[in-house]
């Protein structure tokens, strides 16, 4: 996906969940966030961040010109960009399976029981849902979701072993927003009951896939597959 209108800035502080300040061309600017999660890890003061312009702001109605799209980390293998965007996962999911010729009917936000998956399409002539899952959270190379107790998480993984009971193929994508990751793990210090709904999803055949992403300061493309580990294991 790619995004138009960006430019660099300085983060300073985040007051709520969604809006932050920043420190653009000398100038202090009001930024949506365009994800809910903590990132308290990324979002620090003075990190060097990317903004995204919105110049019909005030036409559209909306309330702060600019959006906060991404943000460097200084990590042990070096700077890494990490997109924050919430919304872009489902988009570059959403781009990466349309390449795929054994899909078919590729569609967004199909309901299912109490869910509504992110993509449902036809693959080797059976129905198939897919919930996608952007991962901000990362520490010495692995990634980690969620960052924050997710019971909406949960239910979709229930939904999901459901959609198998009936016939279905069942996914979980999780979109790694960022490069130089050594595998994924469910964060059981934060989730526990998420890290078990996980486990137990994938030995009921569920498919669990996680891909970081190549970004830049105005695109974000998923990349290459990360290995998951649902396990407890060493670092």
């Amino acid at each position: 996906m790619h995004y138009e209108h960006i430019v660099p800035a300085a983060f300073l502080e985040r007051p709520n969940r969604f809006i932050a300040y920043a420190r653009y061309q000398g100038a202090v600017v009001t930024c949506h966030v365009k994800n809910t999660g903590r990132c308290k890890e990324l979002l620090l003061p003075g990190a060097d961040i990317f903004l995204q312009h919105h110049p019909d702001a005030a036409a559209t109605g909306r309330k702060t010109e600019y959006s906060l799209i991404s943000v460097y980390k200084d990590t042990a293998r070096g700077r890494q960009l990490i997109n924050l965007d919430s919304q872009a996962p489902n988009q570059v999911a959403w781009e990466w399976m349309a390449k795929d010729p054994s899909v078919r009917n590729l569609c967004r936000e199909v309901r299912f029981g109490q869910s509504r998956f992110d993509l449902a399409f036809e693959r080797d002539r059976k129905p198939a849902f897919m919930e996608v899952k952007g991962v901000t959270l990362e520490e010495d190379g692995i990634a980690r979701f969620p960052d924050a107790p997710t019971e909406r998480g949960v239910r979709h993984l229930k939904e999901l072993e459901l959609a198998l009971d009936q016939g279905c193929q069942a996914y979980m994508l999780l979109v790694v927003a960022m490069k130089g990751i050594r595998r994924f793990e469910p964060n059981r210090a934060t989730h526990p009951e998420f890290a078990r709904a996980l486990a137990h999803a994938a030995a009921k055949g569920v498919q669990i896939l996680a891909y970081d992403c190549r970004v830049t300061r105005d695109t974000l493309e998923l990349d290459r597959p990360v290995p998951v580990v649902l396990t407890e294991t060493g670092t």
